[in-house]
Formats: structure tokens, C-alpha cells, sequence
């Protein structure tokens, strides 16, 4: 076996009679590398974003024009905003859904109903006439498919995270918690430039005719690979191995509730400023742009995909310091510098152009730095046979709580009532992880 192959903690040992010889053998194949598993996380998280940005950016870019069309910019924007939430409302749904299928019929089976149901959901927003055509139909459906997305993002869990931090060196454990985050700038990255260059070349009705529709056709086609590539995997004997002598298994979600709900609470507050940045950063500022900035809207997702290289290089940075200082205190140091942020923020989006590229830019690396780690928050807390249950929850939980709705809550109330609300929203978020991280011992104790 090489260095890089790690054998799984607490695994029974083998005897020397020849069955036992024979597992032994087997066993020694079943030794896979933390790396190995890191591309499976990485394919998974990256195709997720991608849909999940394409959604967003096509929320200020395209839906208010296509779907409510009948509503002033603004108040069209919003709407788009409650749609965009259906998707993590259903997240948990879906989650506790796939769990109980996964008891009774596989793992196989649950991801291939997941993969089924966003592949048809994708593609019914591709194909979906506007409210000019089918009128308010046409916003029914629209909901319809987004809740659809949450419940088969949920259910499209496959415990790969879970597994990988189980596998990390006890050394390494940060740099391995944050390569899966690495999905998150990767697909805003190329989001945003398949709009950018959309938007730049086609006439504005053409590009709300037909033209954003090719941003859900490529989502469509790269869920439905990326979904089929960690089907393969985790089907493999290798696999179902170790995600079994790891008890990375579903449980009843009423027993999860009531042995470890307090830490699926602690799970998902203590990576709430990240959640909370999350939206700030990438839909709302948007938004924010297109109604009331006169920044070209192809030059400012050129400058968010400078951010999000920010924001790759930010979580890369993140494995080195959480290994170095630990994740608690990488967490919490975040936490506090998002809050200093805050004070800032109002300022620089009122700032004209520097203004708005230096809050994107810096608001980015923050969370590069601070979303890094926030799966090590979601996974660190459960005993081990809730760990997979638990760590989807407690995603699902902090996506939530965290990030639902900023961009409708954010835009509403800057609108409204000036942009010291963004401010309040980020502050709340960083003393939410602060408090979190106060009563999470088992952060504490990595």
C-alpha cells in the first residue's frame, strides 16, 4: 500500500485462517487514497454550483423580463428571489426523503431517482415558455421545477464528504475538508462567464428569447454526467466498503433528531456567516448593479470572476491555516472579519465602480477563506453512525437559515430602506457562528 492510501480507522482485524487470508486480500484493495476520493467530492460539488449559479445569475438576468413581466424591474427581481428560495426550502425534504429510500432500496437507487428528477427539472426550465406565452402558468411551473431541484439536491447526497474527512490525515484534516469547496468559485467561474459572453453577444431580446436557455441546457448535461461519474463510484465494491465500515449510513431521522439535534443546530450556525456571505457576494450584488448602477452587466461578472479566483486561492489558503490553528479558531477568526466587513459594506456598494469591484473582490476572499471550512463544521459534531445523516441535514439547515433568502431579504430592504441593511444581515451571520462556535465542543476539540 503507498503512503497516500488510508487504511479505515477502527476496522476489524482480519484472522489468519484462509477466509480470513481472503478478506485480507480483498481488504487491501478496498484501501483507497483520501485524493481519490477528493475527485469524486470535487465532481459532485463543482456540478452542483454550476446549476445552482446558472439559477441564480438567470434570476436578476432573465426571469423578472421572461416571468413577470407584468411587474416594475424591482418588484420583478424580487419575485424571482421567493422562486430562488423554493430550492433550499425543499433541500431538507429531499434529504430525509432520499434517506428513507436509501434504507430500503440503495444507495444506487436513491441517486439514480435524484439524478432523474433534476435532469427533467433543468430541463423543464430550459423548455419553459415565458408568462407571454402560457401566462401565469408559466411562473407555476417554474416554482414547481425549483422545489423539484431542492429535493433532488437532497436527495443526490452520497456521503462523499463525509467519508473523505474520515479518510484525511489527522494533520491534513483542513486542507482536505476544503477541496470540496473548491466546487463553489469553480462553478460561479463558469457560470458567469457562459453568461457574460451570452449577454455580450446577443441582442437583449434574443438573449431573453432563447439565448439564456443554453446556460440550463449545459447545467442539464453537466449534472447528468457528473451525477452518472458519482453514481459509478459510489457503487463500486470498494466504496460500499468503506462508506459501511465508516457507518457512513442513513438513520432515522426522528432518532437523529432526538439524539443530536442540538448538534445539528450548533452544525449549521456555525458556518452561518459563510452562508450569509455566500449570497451577498454573488446574486445580490447582482442584482444590486442591475437597478441601480450604471455598470455594464458583461463587466461586472468579469470582475466577480476575478473574485472567484479570489475566492479559490482564499480556500485553498483555508486547509493551510485550519491545519495550523485548527478549524475553531479559523472559523471564528473569519467570523469576526466578516463582521468588521460588514461596516464596510453599505460604503463600498454605494461607491461607484472601485467601490463595487473592491466589495467583490474582498467580500470573496473572506469567503474563500471562511467557506473552506465550513464542511469541516457541518461534519465534526455527530457520532459516527449519524454522521451521514446528519452532516446533509446540517447542510441543508445552514443553506437554509443562511442563505435562502439573503438575496430576497438583502435587496428588499436596501431598496427599501437604504444599504445599512446589507450590514445588519452580514453581522447577524458572523455572531451567529460566534455563539455557535462558543457552545460546539466538538469543533473544539480538533
Amino acid at each position: 500500500m503507498t503512503t497516500s492510501s488510508i487504511s479505515p480507522q477502527g476496522a476489524q482485524p482480519v484472522s489468519h485462517t484462509p477466509e480470513g487470508g481472503a478478506r485480507a486480500a480483498d481488504a487491501d484493495h478496498s484501501h483507497i487514497a483520501p485524493g481519490e476520493i477528493a475527485v469524486g467530492v470535487i465532481i459532485g460539488r463543482a456540478s452542483e454550483y454550476f446549476d445552482f449559479f446558472v439559477y441564480g445569475i438567470a434570476s436578476v438576468l432573465v426571469f423578472p423580463a421572461v416571468f413577470f413581466p407584468f411587474e416594475q424591474r424591482l418588484e420583478g427581481v424580487l419575485w424571482a428571489f421567493v422562486i430562488f428560495s423554493f430550492a433550499f426550502i425543499a433541500r431538507p425534504f429531499g434529504t430525509v426523503i432520499s434517506m428513507a429510500i436509501q434504507r430500503r432500496f440503495g444507495r444506487e437507487t436513491k441517486l439514480t431517482i435524484a439524478l432523474f428528477l433534476l435532469g427533467t427539472s433543468t430541463a423543464g426550465i430550459a423548455f419553459l415558455p415565458g408568462y407571454a406565452s402560457i401566462g401565469f402558468t408559466a411562473i407555476v411551473l417554474l416554482s414547481v421545477f425549483r422545489f423539484a431541484q431542492g429535493l433532488a439536491l437532497g436527495g443526490s447526497w452520497d456521503g462523499l464528504p463525509s467519508l473523505l474527512a474520515l479518510n484525511a490525515p489527522p494533520n491534513k484534516r483542513g486542507w482536505y475538508a476544503m477541496l470540496g469547496q473548491l466546487g463553489a468559485p469553480l462553478g460561479f467561474f463558469v457560470a458567469s462567464a457562459l453568461f457574460a459572453y451570452l449577454y455580450s453577444s446577443l441582442p437583449l431580446a434574443d438573449f431573453l428569447d432563447w439565448g439564456w436557455r443554453y446556460t440550463f441546457y449545459v447545467a442539464f448535461a453537466i449534472n447528468v454526467v457528473a451525477l452518472f461519474a458519482r453514481l459509478r463510484l459510489v457503487a463500486t465494491d470498494e466504496y460500499s466498503r468503506l462508506l459501511e465500515e465508516r457507518e457512513l449510513q442513513p438513520t432515522s431521522v426522528v432518532e437523529l433528531t432526538r439524539s443530536q439535534g442540538a448538534n445539528l443546530l450548533i452544525g449549521a450556525f456555525a458556518a452561518l456567516a459563510s452562508y450569509a456571505l455566500f449570497h451577498l457576494i454573488t446574486v445580490f450584488p447582482l442584482s444590486w448593479i442591475s437597478l441601480y448602477s450604471d455598470q455594464s452587466i458583461t463587466e461586472f461578472l468579469i470582475v466577480q470572476m476575478v473574485g472567484a479566483v479570489f475566492g479559490a486561492i482564499g480556500i485553498v489558503a483555508s486547509g493551510l491555516i485550519a491545519d495550523r490553528i485548527g478549524r475553531r479558531f479559523t472559523l471564528g477568526g473569519l467570523a469576526a472579519m466578516i463582521a468588521v466587513f460588514s461596516g464596510f459594506a453599505p460604503t463600498l456598494l454605494d461607491g461607484g465602480r472601485i467601490g463595487q469591484d473592491i466589495f467583490i473582490v474582498l467580500g470573496f476572499a473572506l469567503l474563500g477563506l471562511s467557506y473552506g471550512q465550513a464542511a469541516g463544521a457541518v461534519t465534526s459534531n455527530f457520532e459516527a453512525k449519524y454522521r451521514y445523516t446528519g452532516a446533509a441535514l446540517t447542510a441543508d439547515l445552514a443553506w437554509l437559515i443562511g442563505a435562502a433568502f439573503a438575496p430576497l431579504v438583502a435587496l428588499g430592504l436596501s431598496a427599501h430602506f437604504g444599504l445599512a441593511f446589507v450590514s445588519v444581515y452580514l453581522l447577524s451571520g458572523a455572531l451567529g457562528t460566534l455563539a455557535a462556535l462558543g457552545l460546539n465542543r466538538a469543533l473544539a476539540r480538533d
